[in-house]
């Protein structure tokens, strides 16, 4: 792949990873908008009223992103492992062609058409549970980094598909600011959770959960593009 079409190509997966994070925002506040303002209500009054004045928040929402990006890290390095254990091209294409693959089924599911039910949490849902309802007892601010790295470990499609999206990265660090880029969207949302959800209508969520989906169907197609056209030219040179 020629090194202006490779840039195009990362530029759109940054962009689609953003964009599946902003658009997102209804899925973000179906399934963790309660669970925000829950805990902020809950620490507030175990807290007092202390004057911790907006850095519960920001350090909630920074450990919660921080996660994220530990998870694109992570996977970046497992797609490398992945790659490197075999004909380094040839992987390198079935490894994208699987991953665009599972990254379309997710987004599927996203919109709620998929016929495989793929979400998985990156920790076990009980104990996730258990850490979560106890940090609000942990201060304002220690109590918000711990919900916030929580939250940041919890089943979700859409988090789902950018680490797996992640394993196909040029690099480790690509990985990382794959998944920084998807948590940046994912700020404005959540940020304001608090306000927006209950105002939000389900409909209108309906509908950026839908955009999201498609965005990361996008992604996918985009992946799996890459893979075939990767291995196809791989395979004549092995050949």
């Amino acid at each position: 792949m020629e090194g202006h079409e490779h840039h195009v190509v990362e530029g759109f997966g940054y962009f689609a990873a953003f964009m599946t994070g902003l658009l997102g925002s209804g899925h973000c506040l179906g399934m963790c908008g309660s669970l925000v303002c829950g805990y902020f209500i809950r620490a507030k009054q175990l807290g007092g009223e202390a004057k911790a004045g907006f850095s519960p928040y920001l350090t909630y929402h920074a450990a919660r992103v921080s996660v994220y990006g530990c998870v694109g890290l992570l996977a970046a390095a497992l797609g490398a492992v992945l790659v490197s254990t075999g004909q380094i091209g040839l992987a390198q294409g079935i490894l994208q062609i699987i991953a665009g693959l599972i990254v379309i089924l997710l987004g599927l599911e996203l919109l709620g058409i998929s016929p495989l039910k793929l979400t998985v949490g990156f920790a076990p849902a009980r104990w996730l549970r258990q850490q979560f309802a106890g940090a609000a007892q942990k201060g304002m601010v220690r109590g918000a980094a711990i919900a916030g790295l929580v939250n940041g470990l919890m089943p979700c499609s859409m988090t789902m598909a950018m680490a797996v999206k992640a394993t196909t990265a040029p690099s480790v660090p690509e990985g990382g600011l794959l998944l920084l880029a998807f948590g940046a969207g994912t700020l404005p949302s959540m940020l304001l959770a608090s306000v927006l959800f209950g105002k939000l209508g389900p409909k209108m969520r309906g509908y950026l959960q839908k955009g999201a989906g498609l965005f990361v169907i996008a992604l996918g197609l985009s992946t799996l593009w890459q893979g075939i056209a990767y291995f196809h030219v791989m395979n004549r040179l092995v050949n």
